[in-house]
């Protein structure tokens, strides 16, 4: 038996190939189905083995979201390649870490890139280069081409083991270089299963993809039960609320992240109509506010069920799709999931006691490539992964979280949470958002910085934002600066980039 995830993916669309599969968002725009895709894909996969490239060699990519860059993966599953994914908006310098850290045998990359990534690729050594996205000598969709016409195609699954790499993804490196998490077919075949079923996939589902295709989100989460379940995917290349709205009719499952969300409100007319046939709204990559969460409800009738994962993790917990959704949770573990809350000793922690949280299951990855003290440092004794996220879980098993442990501040000795700061500050009328940090102090050591964002046309004063925290958390735990922002700095994700925060004010009490 092959336990390569691509037979898996192939096994549920085998009965469905002249199924649409990659769909434009644009009348007349181009349709491939998943014989279309399924054949791209082997021709690529095809040319690649041409090339050189064997089993288990890393390709690193660097596209832009296209039919072909989705049929670049898939051939990277069925030929035995780890596919190595990077964020679009990497730089060459950073390009040059990646590649050099994978120890890649092939590099793909935009035709836009060329002049600055192929010299980064030359002095790597990298022995198999390709452009993705144009037609001429060099291109991978002319290797492809070729090789179709000299009816070269091999349609061949290689067999790989469970624990035989797929892909590997690089952390953001909020802490320092960035590591390459790994994960194998058998990870992302338990999520992707796990998730297929929670999530009620059914016949007649179709997924409007808006997210980028380096993230586990888009590539794995939505993509995966896509194909798990042979559905149409109306392929969007980006985000965008009016092109969101034209679509929302034709789809039934939509996979956003918060500030999609909020752009969907921020037009007036958004509203119930554009959502009638939606089944399933979800959220993820960062935290959703109850604000979002409450207004989208009340401005549409559909309440977002919110989910937790992490790039080592895949998905790790979710709302139930049919059941109460709470504000401000993430839900229940997903079936094969272990997850618990320690203390500093790893000893379980009490229903509702915040503490550190921690996973086990077949999703959880094997490691950091090339890193193992650091594996090892984030694995506990009985198996499980340090998420590094700081929570609770219910009595009946919910999971909240109050943040990040590395965003955790100490102030003059004691700890504080970001995230019960933000919950309080967004609820004051006219605040959009907001985000807490703590910079250099030379009394307490980190002060408590409020980051706040308001509503157009609001004004708020620090006095203001004072009185709303007042009588509700301790002292040590209010700002001592406030910091007023037309907007936060986010990733491509949309999470919020605390750590530039915290680099540009880190002067902020030393002035």
């Amino acid at each position: 038996m092959s336990h390569n995830l691509y037979a898996l993916l192939s096994s549920r669309f085998d009965q469905h190939r002249d199924r649409p599969f990659l769909i434009s968002p644009t009348d007349g725009g181009p349709t491939l189905t998943y014989t279309d895709v399924d054949h791209r894909s082997a021709a690529i996969a095809t040319a690649l083995r041409q090339a050189g490239a064997q089993p288990g060699d890393r390709l690193v990519a660097q596209v832009d979201k296209s039919h072909d860059a989705v049929a670049l993966y898939l051939a990277c599953l069925r030929s035995g390649l780890v596919y190595v994914p990077l964020n679009t908006a990497y730089t060459a310098e950073e390009v040059g870490f990646f590649i050099g850290d994978a120890e890649a045998t092939v590099f793909v990359f935009g035709t836009d890139r060329e002049a600055k990534l192929r010299p980064v690729a030359d002095l790597a050594g990298i022995p198999i280069l390709y452009s993705l996205g144009a037609d001429g000598d060099g291109s991978l969709a002319k290797a492809a081409d070729d090789v179709v016409t000299h009816d070269a195609v091999e349609h061949d699954i290689i067999e790989r083991e469970p624990d035989d790499l797929a892909c590997m993804l690089y952390t953001s490196g909020t802490t320092g270089r960035s590591k390459g998490a790994m994960l194998t077919h058998a990870n992302l075949a338990s999520n992707g299963l796990a998730l297929h079923r929670i999530w009620g996939w059914r016949e007649g589902d179709v997924l409007l993809h808006t997210l980028p295709i380096f993230h586990v989100h888009g590539l794995f989460v939505a993509l995966h039960c896509a194909v798990l379940n042979a559905s149409p995917v109306i392929f969007c290349s980006r985000f965008d609320a009016a092109e969101v709205r034209a679509n929302l009719a034709r789809a039934t499952v939509l996979m956003g992240v918060p500030t999609h969300y909020s752009r969907l409100l921020g037009d007036a007319e958004f509203g119930p109509s554009d959502c009638e046939s939606i089944r399933l709204f979800t959220s993820g990559s960062a935290p959703l506010t109850p604000e979002v969460f409450k207004a989208f409800t009340t401005r549409t009738g559909h309440t977002i069920c919110e989910r937790y994962g992490m790039t080592e993790t895949g998905i790790l917990t979710s709302n139930p799709p049919e059941g109460k959704r709470i504000a401000g949770t993430v839900g229940y573990a997903l079936p094969g999931v272990a997850l618990r809350v320690v203390d500093e000793t790893d000893t379980e922690r009490g229903p509702d006691e915040i503490g550190s949280v921690q996973v086990k299951g077949p999703n959880v990855f094997p490691g950091y490539w090339r890193l193992p003290d650091k594996t090892a440092e984030e694995m506990t004794a009985d198996g499980y992964f340090r998420t590094g996220d700081i929570g609770s879980l219910s009595t009946d098993g919910r999971l909240s979280l109050v943040g990040r442990s590395s965003d955790m501040i100490i102030s003059g000795g004691y700890n504080v949470y970001p995230k019960e700061i933000e919950l309080l500050l967004d609820a004051v009328d006219g605040v959009t958002e907001t985000a807490v940090v703590g910079v250099p102090h030379p009394d307490f050591g980190e002060g408590v910085v409020a980051f706040v964002v308001a509503d157009d046309g609001a004004v708020i004063a620090g006095e203001q934002l004072d009185a709303s925290l007042t009588d509700r958390v301790a002292r040590f735990k209010q700002p001592k600066h406030y910091v007023f922002m037309d907007e936060l700095p986010r990733n491509a994700m949309g999470k919020v980039q605390k750590s530039i925060l915290r680099a540009d004010n880190a002067e902020l009490f030393t002035d």
